[in-house]
């Protein structure tokens, strides 16, 4: 059976039991403050559960692309090395909110194993939840029951709360579980040991394929539990470990999930699979990795120096410095990849086949970037380890350089220590990288309190369309701590503040009590999952008697959501013009709408000309002259939206199964939004480009201004050209006088390089002449005066040109600001031990300074001028 069948059986046998089969949500996780993708099949069900939206329907079904890279969920050092675990994979599932409970689960479950996969009975075993005592908790007698008449006893392993208690995170719904294990060993290995003793055991070939979860708790911020008023199942199976099963193989990598895959990269690399260990290694990491980046890409995550963007960034350099060691790639193979990707997962996820090239583009920029410092990294890295000897860790400084100054992630250094019996020093790389940051480790803490509800309601009834104030009152509240400061969240009745989504940020305004005694600020307004919450740093409404019932009128800042407006309504001009100018190809990869400007990222491979940025500010400008009217139209089928109105969404979106779609003009316009907009273009006034820049690999960002903001913008530089023509002397041609000047300029300055590079060479001759002795060195430590460090670096380096066995400490008064230099003959670092770097770390001190640099060269400039006399006295009792 092969894996797109095995996939499809599973739809369609819950498909049959009422399910309803949805699409999976995108990798990449928006509006959940507690992750940054994925993890889990049910992450995109979670509103579900807390019962704060009520599902579609009952029972539901999927595959669901995951990642666990990060977190608790973290298996990215294992892939690999063993045969079935990956960064990103898929899970199949079926839910039921409040409908069937354990029996049903249990019973479907086996039939769907046994009957459609015909997997043996004599090779499944089960556990159950065998009760734990801090909790209260009596073992899961229920599903015992059920599953002793299915299976014989001795097939049912009662298992403990870390194995078989599922608790979506510190607070939230729980339950107890039960998992269905496979043994796939050969016939004589079960002969020897019966699998029984190897569940949970990490045996690789007697692994858990499937989890029945039963949601019957709630985990209160006090830790305790209370019984859910409605009960749930969450079940989650492994599309890749089951496809292992049912076709009989030992390793996830050995089926047809991977083997195209597998098979491609070795042709590439001219090896065979499954001759050394490696080599295998090597590839499987690919094989894997290159699903991760490309879906994470697609889902709307590029690669980037900041939290989930580092964490793909870091997967695909863990995949290239396997490639390039193992395999022999020193030219960029990976974005030779997604071709393949794409085709085995169009049906299923297409996606990735619609954004092909742009998400090839974006992972060849990237190997591109790293290979480049990948050779002096690995160069540096064995220097470092030469003489170390197994069990010892490297310098978490050095840890750090690596990261720093190579790209390295402190993970794949870890790596490669690994692989030579070597540690990494933990805590000196978070040391070092904190000091970067000048911020400590506790500074992001968060600590969130229970829900305080007042009375029940199913959804926030959500007016931001419709009104810009509306009578309510509070539903619910909680505290939440952030750093040392706690601020309330409450959710309404009804609420006419946007909640930041779509890149808009969330209105402000507040609420006033009926009675007009109490005015509660509202600093902001966001949906965590989805739920509208309301931020308030003020507790003045706790104190209230009879809260439940007080009436408020919930007020928007009517100023801020209307500039606010302007500059979402002309986001999607922007778009619009830009995919007329540049091509089809241009797609929305993120934004930000607030009152006072709109950032706009899309893709594109080079920078806009000038030419290119005023067509597209005359195109939206002109549309905004038209003074087109807005065409909004809610709760479309998301279908019809997308293939018989042509609106374009946004790729890495969730979108439901009615969507908003808002229009400006049908054959300019027409997007998926769920954003605020002006009721027509003219509204926006004038719209002014100020910025068009890299955002990342293959990702261009334009800033810009629109209405008041547009205005004194230009007034402001109308101002700077009146300024300037009055410094000329009111010029008949501005440009030509400011060119003049600009060569006049020039030729002083080459001038002046000119007599400078005399002064360090007189100065060369006399220092060559106060060279001391010091052992076999030739020491020169003095105080020089030179006008640019510039100067300095020429004089350092034309010393080191002219004499052997150079060790040379300088220190400068340059303009009044002190500066040091340490130069240091090649053949002296190695013999002698010496390192630039070091010694300038330890002068920088005698100056109130700091610095660094390579080996053979070190600069620091510092505060004190009158510590250079010390700098040269520590220098000397240094060198001896």
């Amino acid at each position: 059976m092969k894996a797109q069948e095995i996939r499809q059986k599973f739809l369609d046998f819950f498909q049959e039991k009422g399910h309803q089969i949805v699409p999976s949500a995108p990798l990449v996780v928006k509006n959940d403050p507690t992750l940054m993708f994925t993890n889990a099949g049910m992450n995109q069900f979670k509103d579900y559960f807390l019962g704060n939206k009520t599902a579609p329907s009952p029972r539901i079904a999927d595959t669901q692309k995951c990642l666990r890279v990060s977190g608790k969920h973290n298996d990215l050092e294992d892939v690999g090395m063993d045969t079935y675990h990956h960064t990103m994979f898929e899970m199949l599932g079926n839910w039921s909110f409040g409908d069937y409970f354990k029996k049903e689960a249990i019973e479907w479950a086996w039939e769907l194993l046994t009957e459609v996969y015909q997997l043996p009975k004599d090779r499944l075993y089960v556990t159950v939840f065998e009760g734990n005592a801090e909790d209260g908790l009596e073992p899961d007698q229920e599903a015992y029951n059920i599953w002793k008449n299915i299976v014989p006893e001795e097939r049912i392993i009662f298992a403990s709360k870390k194995d078989n208690f599922w608790e979506m995170g510190d607070t939230g719904p729980c339950g107890p579980c039960s998992e269905i294990h496979i043994d796939i060993r050969p016939a004589e290995e079960l002969a020897k040991q019966a699998g029984r003793a190897l569940v949970n055991q990490d045996n690789p070939l007697v692994i858990e394929i499937w989890n029945l979860v039963f949601i019957q708790f709630n985990r209160k911020a006090d830790k305790s539990l209370e019984t859910l008023p409605a009960k749930h199942v969450d079940t989650g199976m492994g599309f890749e470990r089951l496809a292992m099963a049912v076709q009989g193989k030992y390793s996830n990598y050995d089926t047809d999930v991977f083997q195209p895959m597998i098979q491609l990269i070795a042709e590439k690399a001219t090896k065979t699979y499954g001759k050394d260990r490696q080599v295998d290694i090597a590839i499987r990491v690919i094989a894997d990795h290159i699903r991760a980046i490309s879906f994470a890409i697609a889902d709307g995550q590029a690669p980037s120096n900041n939290k989930a963007g580092y964490v793909i960034r870091r997967i695909l350099r863990r995949a290239l410095r396997y490639g390039y060691t193992y395999l022999g790639f020193e030219e960029p193979f990976l974005y030779g990849l997604v071709s393949t990707l794409a085709t085995q997962f169009a049906d299923v996820f297409p996606e990735l086949k619609a954004q092909e090239d742009f998400v090839a583009q974006i992972i060849l920029n990237e190997e591109e970037m790293f290979l480049r410092t990948l050779v002096n990294g690995l160069k540096r890295l064995e220097e470092v380890t030469q003489d170390m000897k197994p069990g010892e860790n490297i310098d978490g400084e050095v840890v750090f350089r690596l990261y720093d100054t190579f790209g390295f992630p402190k993970d794949l250094t870890a790596l490669i220590a690994k692989e030579r019996s070597l540690g990494i020093d933990e805590e000196g790389f978070e040391a070092a990288l904190q000091i970067q940051k000048g911020k400590g480790k506790d500074d992001a803490k968060k600590e969130t309190g229970d829900w305080i509800i007042l009375h029940e309601i199913d959804d926030t009834e959500y007016l931001a369309y419709d009104t810009l104030d509306i009578n309510t009152s509070i539903a619910r509240y909680r505290p939440v701590k952030i750093k040392d400061k706690t601020v309330y969240q409450l959710v309404l009745d009804r609420t006419p503040f946007y909640a930041e989504s779509g890149g808009q940020v969330g209105d402000t305004g507040y609420l006033v009590s009926q009675d007009g005694t109490l005015k509660i600020p509202i600093t902001d307004t966001k949906k965590e999952n989805d739920l509208i919450v309301h931020f308030t740093p003020k507790d003045d409404f706790t104190k209230l008697e009879h809260l439940s019932e007080v009436e408020f009128t919930a007020i928007v800042d009517a100023k801020k959501r209307h500039l606010t407006e302007n500059n979402h309504s002309a986001t999607h001009l922007l778009h619009a013009a830009l995919r007329q100018i540049l091509g089809p190809h241009v797609s929305q990869k993120g934004s930000l709408v607030n009152e006072k400007l709109l950032r706009f990222d899309f893709s594109h491979s080079k920078a806009l000309s000038p030419e290119e940025l005023t067509q597209t500010e005359h195109i939206v400008n002109q549309k905004i002259r038209e003074n087109i009217a807005l065409d909004e139209r809610r709760n479309v089928p998301f279908k019809k939206a997308t293939e018989e109105l042509n609106a374009t969404g946004l790729f890495g979106e969730k979108y439901g199964e009615f969507v908003r779609v808002i229009t400006f003009d049908e054959n300019f316009s027409r997007e998926l939004c769920g954003g605020t907009h002006v009721p027509s273009t003219g509204k926006i006034g004038l719209f002014k480009i100020i910025s068009e820049s890299s955002s990342a690999a293959g990702i261009r960002r334009i800033e810009a201004i629109t209405a008041e903001e547009a205005e004194n913008y230009i007034q402001s530089q109308l101002q700077i050209l009146d300024e300037l023509k009055e410094m000329f002397k009111q010029p008949k041609d501005l440009k030509k006088a400011v060119e003049s000047l600009i060569q006049e300029k020039n030729a002083l300055q080459k001038e002046l390089e000119k007599l400078e590079g005399q002064q360090v060479q007189e100065l060369k001759k006399e220092l060559l002449t106060k060279i001391e002795q010091v052992g076999e060195i030739n020491f020169i430590n003095q105080k020089v005066a030179l006008p640019s460090v510039e100067a300095l670096r020429q004089l350092a380096f034309d010393l080191k040109n002219e004499q052997q066995n150079l060790v040379a400490v300088l220190a400068a008064n340059i303009k009044g600001k002190p500066q040091v230099g340490v130069m240091i003959s090649d053949n002296l670092i190695a013999e002698k031990n010496l390192h630039a770097g070091n010694i300038i770390k330890e002068l920088a001190k005698e100056i109130q300074g700091g610095g660094g640099g390579q080996a053979f060269f070190a600069t620091a400039g510092g505060k004190d001028l009158n510590g250079l006399d010390k700098v040269i006295e520590k220098a000397k009792g240094l060198l001896s």
